[in-house]
């Protein structure tokens, strides 16, 4: 209970604080006051502004999910492989903390979380499956995805590579990588990178809700004071 009431206070200072950031980012003009106000509050991020890299994937289940089918959804993807034996189950937790986050907004239906596998020879769908519930994260906007029956085994590896950064096996069978967390908008365009594990949650969540809202908003009268006023409270 007390973690929920957390939560919810830090998300009421988030969202308005990305309230006053989206209202001046409805643009493309203004993106790039966005990324700047977000790169105040958040050493871990990277602003970005280019086409999502495309891809044909699918679930444990044989759902084929492509790039086009996210369109319209704020994306939230990241690369991990189940036998990793270090960061790869923190950064599936700290997915699952920003998911609970979203989810208990009405963002969750605007929002998907995507996970992808990086060794498909070894995450059989039993283990995709297992991986989400071990990990607290809700099937209901979160996939987790490998190849299809007829792609190449590292057909992920290099799908990890278009989005900046590698997985290399090492003789011992595990893989070594980096860890970023990768934002999509809901055009479909490559909007920041969050680096690492030691980005706050709650600047990820005013970032997506700033994606969610982009499209259709108005600037609004004293938007910058209000930011003033709120940015240095979290």
């Amino acid at each position: 209970m007390r973690r929920r009431v957390v939560i919810l206070f830090l998300f009421a200072f988030g969202m308005a604080a990305a309230t006053a950031i989206t209202a001046n980012a409805h643009s493309t003009k203004d993106k790039g006051e966005l990324d700047r106000l977000m790169g105040d509050k958040e050493k871990y991020f990277q602003p970005l502004d280019k086409e999502a890299p495309d891809f044909t994937l699918q679930d444990a289940d044989g759902k084929v999910v492509s790039r086009a089918d996210l369109d319209g959804k704020v994306v939230i993807l990241h690369f991990i492989y189940a036998g990793c034996p270090d960061v790869c189950p923190l950064h599936a937790d700290r997915i699952a903390e920003i998911q609970e986050m979203v989810n208990q907004t009405p963002m969750k239906e605007q929002v998907r979380f995507i996970t992808i596998t990086t060794d498909p020879a070894n995450d059989v769908p039993d283990v995709l499956r297992a991986y989400g519930s071990a990990h607290g994260l809700d099937p209901f906007n979160w996939s987790f995805l490998t190849k299809t029956a007829d792609q190449p085994e590292d057909v992920t590896r290099r799908l990890a590579e278009e989005h900046g950064h590698k997985f290399i096996e090492t003789d011992d069978g595990y893989q070594v990588h980096s860890v970023v967390t990768h934002v999509f908008d809901k055009q479909g365009r490559w909007r920041a990178n969050f680096h690492g594990l030691r980005f706050e949650p709650i600047n990820l969540v005013s970032f997506i809700n700033a994606l969610s809202n982009e499209t259709g908003r108005s600037h609004g009268d004293g938007d910058q004071s209000v930011w003033t006023k709120i940015k240095g409270w979290f």
